[in-house]
């Protein structure tokens, strides 16, 4: 049975801290390092709702992809959501840990997990980290179908593929265009249009396209050459990375003897309850 300081050094060697951005907030939130660990619960949102699933499944240790407090606090009163979440945790001796966006630019990383539920071959990163002399890591991917398909069967396979939300997928462009290599981007992805360009791929599937950014990239489009959008949820684009983070810690446990119990949260944490349309094309 490990203690919780050596999951950490195996959790960091996957995703180094020094590799997320400055802004992010990663690492350890609460948790004793010599507290032992036995079961481990993964999940993409630190909100209420998952640590209460940690409870009920006995779990020692929630990673998340979330940060909890990624602007900083001066409180963790539990008259606030995310103070009560801390309270529960270290009442019940369960330890936080966030991987955010060193998750995003490891090999393999968030959009690594997002292309297999799609069922895409990954051909390099989007946007490399100059750091990897093998050209592995780095945010976003770009990706190639097994066999062409229209954008309307590429946007059904992501609909089937990903976990469902109120939101679903969003599409702009022709539905009748052909779809032949994909770029990739788990969770927000509008920063990353000067990247997906100059890829030239057909299709950029990501998650909170706002509507200047995507109109400005529509009417470049337009005028160069055709870029279709796919927008998913932001929480639906990242789940499948808490799959491959249990695979990658069952690996762990089961080479140093540990016999960890790994979960994977199915409680749905995006935040958008229902969609309602007056007739938009679908």
């Amino acid at each position: 049975m490990p203690r919780l300081s050596e999951v950490l050094t195996q959790l960091d060697a996957l995703w180094p801290p020094e590799r997320a951005e400055q802004w992010d907030a990663v690492g350890t939130v609460c948790g004793d390092p010599d507290a032992p660990v036995t079961r481990v619960l993964i999940a993409v949102d630190p909100v209420q709702s998952v640590v209460d699933e940690a409870l009920r499944l006995g779990a020692d240790l929630v990673l998340t992809h979330h940060p909890l407090y990624l602007r900083g606090t001066t409180t963790v009163s539990a008259g606030t959501f995310k103070g009560r979440v801390v309270h529960t945790l270290v009442k019940h001796d369960i330890a936080l840990h966030v991987a955010h966006t060193n998750a995003d630019s490891a090999d393999p990383g968030v959009s690594d997990a997002l292309a297999g539920a799609l069922g895409l071959r990954v051909v390099r990163p989007l946007v490399p980290d100059p750091t990897d002399p093998a050209g592995r890591r780095g945010l976003g991917r770009v990706c190639e179908l097994d066999r062409p398909a229209t954008l309307r069967d590429f946007a059904a396979r992501a609909a089937h593929r990903l976990p469902a939300t109120a939101q679903g997928i969003r599409v702009a462009g022709d539905p009748d265009a052909l779809v032949r290599t994909v770029a990739v981007s788990g969770g927000s992805g509008d920063s990353l249009f000067d990247h997906v360009r100059e890829a030239g791929v057909d299709v950029f599937l990501t998650a909170d396209l706002r509507h200047h950014p995507v109109s400005e990239a529509t009417q470049q489009a337009a005028r160069h050459a055709p870029l279709a959008l796919v927008d998913a949820a932001h929480w639906a684009t990242e789940w499948p990375w808490c799959e491959l983070a249990a695979t990658q810690l069952d690996e762990i446990s089961d080479r140093h003897g540990w016999d960890l119990r790994v979960h994977v949260s199915k409680t749905v944490t995006d935040p958008w309850s229902s969609h309602h349309s007056s007739g938009a094309p679908n």
